[in-house]
């Protein structure tokens, strides 16, 4: 019998670099137990070869470059969370002892660690006592260790499978998938489509908690650091309480899921749901604006994450509290950031103009609280090319029907209105919180939402192309769990700016720069993920879009400045 060729390996993970010898065929799971030890093989999930995401039963035939992939890293965090649904789902499956196609679960959204989900002919009392025994079925499986299989199926095969399953978003999903064959994980014989890859086997799975709320129950995989997935933020009830709205509203319009929408394309109906679409986010402002009339609020104080609308929902707040006899005057916070020489660093050493510290906070209170007792302040502009406020005799005056539309990232941080009286502003709260889902069991993660919406705005209005844009992401993710998530809980209105026909839209823009990441890039991955995602969807004309659409930020055509 012939041996097996000798491969050489560079690998990387964490502060070590190494290069070292094995046979070809070796498993990255067993390259990884030799080099580093079996005792820390559950800290890792995945890794790159030659910077393309693999898992670790994926095995090396040729020299090659390896990096591991952290369990507790946001690649790390994606195939824990989805993993984490399968080992659920095959428990519950388990427990009830009922075959495929007798009863539905339903993942109705999911927020940061968080997953909701919703049971229907399962023949039991979602309560306490029948989530604890699901618990200690996930647990079981845990301890067992049980390889997560991968296997390959006839996509039309799959579409047949799953509506004799019960499970027509699946089928409708696969409906308009152009792969010929596609990927199916499984557990304990229980088997699903999942978006993604999966960790290797049940035993990396060992956090995770089950509690019944409402109709349904809620599946939260608990923070332990290093060890499990980082719990990003959490939501507050205001926000779970959106999320249900629109959920609501998908399940009314019939149109929860990627399947439901591209069967709308398809049938030649998305004008007249554009038109619902917009009239329903006209109805969101409103009623926002008419709260704000009514509680007499001098301070409006917008925030919310990159590329959430904030600045097109500002615009379109304004004509709604000017229908109301209010006289609306924009200020950016962006204008009170402090001057360059005495902003903060970073561990690195470099400037942290996101931070709360980098705001001149005693001027921007001063200002504000000058102007709410009715005295003429002047107001700064702050030149980001000299890095310092200038002032050039601009003043203004709150009048009696005048109110202050101020955006910023750090506008709902409490230290930012600390000198102002508690009811002279109303904080708003910016996010786009998708109602649609690829699946059953597979939500539309509301971040991979905003990152599109970044990558096509800053091509139009910066020149960067999507890697850039992908690079900084991270980045961008980092200040808005510091800065921007903590202090959701304190808005007084949630506006939630996704809609149901964007990605759609958004796909004709998106794909060719996404196509234009190199191979060789450390973005690739990311833009292969995303190049998948958006083949899901049909693509449809824009032409019909309204010019006050809060898409138009972002793609272009927008009669606001923005």
């Amino acid at each position: 019998m012939a041996k097996a060729k000798d491969i050489t390996a560079s690998i990387k993970w964490k502060d070590i670099e190494k290069k070292v010898n094995f046979d070809s065929g070796t498993s990255l799971e067993e390259i990884y137990e030799k080099v580093f030890g079996e005792d820390t093989l559950k800290t890792v999930v995945a890794a790159t070869v030659d910077g393309k995401l693999r898992e670790l039963n994926y095995k090396v035939n040729t020299d090659v470059d390896i990096t591991f992939i952290a369990l507790n890293s946001s690649l790390g965090i994606d195939l824990y969370k989805r993993s984490i649904v399968l080992l659920m789902m095959s428990a519950i499956k388990n427990v009830i002892k009922k075959e495929d196609g007798q009863y539905r679960i339903k993942l109705m959204y999911s927020f940061g660690n968080t997953f909701h989900f919703k049971m229907d002919d399962c023949g039991v009392e979602i309560n306490e006592e029948f989530l604890s025994r699901v618990e200690n079925e996930m647990a079981r499986l845990v301890e067992k260790d049980i390889r997560i299989e991968k296997k390959v199926y006839s996509t039309r095969e799959m579409i047949q499978r799953y509506y004799d399953r019960n499970l027509p978003a699946k089928a409708e999903l696969l409906r308009y998938r152009r792969a010929s064959r596609i990927n199916i994980y499984s557990i304990d014989g229980y088997e699903d489509y999942y978006y993604g890859f999966m960790v290797p086997s049940t035993g990396y799975l060992d956090r995770f908690q089950l509690k019944p709320l409402e109709e349904g129950f809620v599946l939260t995989i608990p923070e332990v650091e290093g060890k499990t997935p980082r719990v990003e933020y959490k939501a507050s009830e205001m926000i779970g309480s959106v999320l249900k709205q629109a959920e609501d509203w998908g399940s009314m319009m019939n149109i929860n899921n990627i399947g439901a929408l591209n069967n709308l394309i398809v049938a030649g109906h998305m004008d007249a749901l554009i038109l619902v679409q917009e009239a329903l986010m006209e109805k969101q402002i409103a009623d926002i604006a008419a709260k704000i009339a009514e509680e007499k609020r001098k301070i409006i104080l917008i925030a919310g994450p990159s590329s959430s609308g904030k600045t097109t929902f500002s615009n379109r707040l304004s004509v709604q509290l000017a229908a109301h006899g209010l006289f609306p005057h924009p200020v950016a916070m962006d204008d009170f950031f402090k001057e360059r020489v005495d902003t903060p660093k970073d561990a690195d050493g470099n400037y942290d103009f996101e931070c709360i510290g980098a705001m001149d906070l005693d001027l921007f209170n001063k200002t504000m609280s000058g102007l709410l007792e009715g005295r003429t302040m002047e107001m700064p502009r702050f030149n980001f090319a000299k890095g310092k406020k200038e002032w050039d005799g601009t003043t203004m005056t709150l009048k009696q029907s005048d109110v202050l539309v101020v955006e910023g990232i750090h506008a709902l941080n409490p230290l930012s209105t600390i000198s102002l009286p508690k009811d002279s502003s109303f904080k708003i709260y910016v996010s786009a919180l998708s109602q649609l889902s690829l699946d059953e069991h597979n939500r539309i993660s509301t971040t991979d939402i905003r990152l599109l919406r970044r990558i096509v705005r800053d091509a139009r209005t910066r020149g960067n192309s999507a890697e850039k844009t992908l690079s900084m992401w991270p980045s961008v993710r980092r200040g808005e769990i510091e800065n921007i998530y903590p202090y959701q809980g304190l808005a007084d209105a949630v506006f939630n700016s996704a809609m149901v026909y964007e990605l759609p839209a958004i796909k004709i823009y998106a794909e060719p720069l996404l196509f234009g990441v190199e191979e060789t890039s450390p973005e690739n991955y990311e833009a292969r993920r995303l190049l998948k995602f958006l083949n899901y969807f049909l693509g449809i004309d824009v032409q019909n879009v309204p010019s006050n659409s809060l898409i138009r930020e972002f793609i272009g055509g927008s009669l606001f400045r923005v």
